[in-house]
């Protein structure tokens, strides 16, 4: 359960994000504020979009990420063992690779840089029925980075550069928006400050800056959305159309979550394109340590990641 953080660093930094945002995104954005809302929109909001004729292969956007993020001073990190076994039993989020900074205090990380990582959760939005809503998958990619900061001028120019990202992949600033509350959110020895952006009226993911409850001093910022939802943004198409493909039609949607859940896709493998061996990847849990994330959001506020 999240609790309002006690009044301290986090206010502190909270006063000045909206100067350090203006200074990094330029003049080109309006801010609103109401109290600790923060809203920042485009001044030519409200044209239309056309989505782009030709539809990315998933390898495609992967490869456009990843090198919109080298450009941009983020190269990709070898992504998480998918069996955390900590708090969690499998990983959840990329935020997970910020364990040794946020909830240890100490100064090392287990990745930084642009992470896209396989998760598992079993807390996606349903229907009545209680089948999964439009936007919400059991198994996803995490697309995120994630890394520590030393001042909060680095967590605008990770903003800055993500905006820089998306209008490569065809994103107009226009048609963006970001909101959040500038209140800082406290989970056991971890607070944050959430905002969320928008692509007209879909929520794609946030930014989130991070620090240890006893050392302020240590900063981090994971700034993340899912491969899935972002094409789903990006393409317009129906959802389970995209997902699925060729497939959409062939079984109930709760068999084909269940499917895509149990099988990793083979594009998301690392740059050599061999999967792991059982023994090398156990070996990699153990060097690693992997930590629960007891702090997530639902990419749609703090309560999941």
């Amino acid at each position: 359960m999240l609790t309002a953080a006690s009044i301290g660093a986090g206010d502190a930094l909270a006063l000045r994000i909206p100067t350090v945002l203006r200074a990094a995104l330029g003049p080109h954005w309006e801010f609103t504020a109401d109290g600790p809302r923060i809203e920042i929109q485009h001044p030519r909001r409200g044209t239309p979009y056309r989505p782009p004729r030709r539809l990315p292969s998933w390898t495609e956007l992967l490869g456009s990420l990843e090198q919109g993020f080298a450009d941009g001073g983020a190269p990709r990190a070898p992504c998480l063992p998918l069996r955390w076994g900590r708090e969690t039993e499998l990983t959840i989020s990329a935020v997970q690779a910020l364990d040794p900074l946020l909830k240890d205090g100490q100064a090392r990380t287990y990745r930084s840089g642009f992470l896209p990582q396989p998760v598992v959760r079993f807390t996606g939005e349903r229907d009545v029925s209680g089948l999964l809503s439009d936007g919400f998958l059991t198994s996803f990619v995490n697309i995120s980075r994630v890394q520590p900061i030393s001042s909060l001028d680095e967590y605008g120019a990770v903003l800055d550069g993500w905006l820089t990202v998306l209008s490569r992949l065809g994103f107009h600033a226009r048609h963006l928006s970001m909101y959040g509350t500038l209140t800082p959110w406290r989970r056991r020895e971890v607070e944050g400050i959430t905002l969320h952006l928008h692509h007209l009226n879909l929520t794609i993911g946030d930014i989130v800056l991070l620090w240890n409850t006893e050392r302020p001093d240590r900063l981090a910022v994971d700034l993340g959305t899912g491969l899935e939802r972002l094409a789903w943004a990006r393409t317009q198409m129906p959802w389970h159309d995209l997902i699925y493909g060729r497939f959409a039609q062939s079984a109930p949607r709760m068999t084909l979550d269940a499917i895509r859940h149990r099988h990793a896709p083979p594009w998301l493998r690392h740059r050599s394109g061999r999967a792991r061996s059982r023994r090398n990847h156990a070996a990699c849990h153990r060097r690693h340590r992997p930590g629960s994330c007891a702090f997530g959001r639902q990419r749609h506020g703090p309560q999941h990641l």
